[in-house]
């Protein structure tokens, strides 16, 4: 997994008046938990643009004044209700030997064959938790629909890993491609013929356009 290095200030106090004054200055309170006791210390906000505005799961090296490293992941963030500007943000500490639970996106691959013939693609897990050590944390699931028909499903199950466990159930549904209600409506009307079809496909033009394939 890819990490971000963010440059870290410890704080002296953590006290409502000395954080105030850290969010006028531009800068983010925050923790780091999983060690001996919590490392408080703020930073740049402008720093945590490459590590919360993206689809991607990243680690995080705290690079503090004193030279001193901490690698961390992201556990919690806080935004403003009204500015959105980021309030606060908690951390957990790496450590090579522990495993850590974290969020990982799903990435679509590939064109399925299902939704070129009318089927719906339904993008059930857009992120899996998953539980493993530091070292063996995926950037992202790529999962290819190149061979999803209409009917068709892709499971946690298919992408289990001996680097990591999947806290879902082997049976949870990724992402799965379902027939449209046009293409049920010429199911239903094939004894009509061809004269039936077109009106179906007229029908089809017509009607809402089934969900857009995501390709995150």
């Amino acid at each position: 997994m890819k990490s971000i290095t963010i440059k870290g200030s410890e704080r002296e106090s953590v006290g409502k008046k000395s954080t105030k004054a850290l969010r006028n200055a531009g800068k983010v309170p925050c923790v780091i938990y999983g060690g001996e006791t919590p490392m408080h210390f703020s930073a740049d906000e402008l720093s945590f643009k490459d590590l919360v505005y993206t689809p991607n799961a990243h680690t995080v090296v705290v690079k503090m004044e004193d030279g001193s490293k901490v690698r961390a992941v992201m556990q919690d963030i806080q935004f403003h209700p009204v500015t959105d500007r980021i309030l606060h943000v908690d951390f957990y500490q790496l450590f090579d030997d522990k495993a850590v639970t974290l969020e990982i996106p799903v990435r679509l691959e590939g064109n399925s064959p299902g939704v070129r013939n009318g089927g719906r693609l339904l993008f059930r897990k857009r992120k899996l938790v998953i539980r493993a050590l530091p070292d063996n944390l995926p950037d992202v699931f790529k999962v290819d629909i190149s061979k999803l028909k209409i009917g068709d499903n892709i499971s946690v199950e298919t992408l289990k890993n001996d680097d990591f466990a999947i806290l879902h159930p082997d049976s949870t549904v990724v992402v799965q491609v379902k027939t449209a209600r046009t293409a049920v409506v010429v199911e239903d009307d094939e004894e009509e013929g061809v004269e039936g079809e077109e009106g179906a496909t007229a029908e089809a033009e017509g009607a809402e356009a089934p969900a857009e394939e995501s390709n995150q």
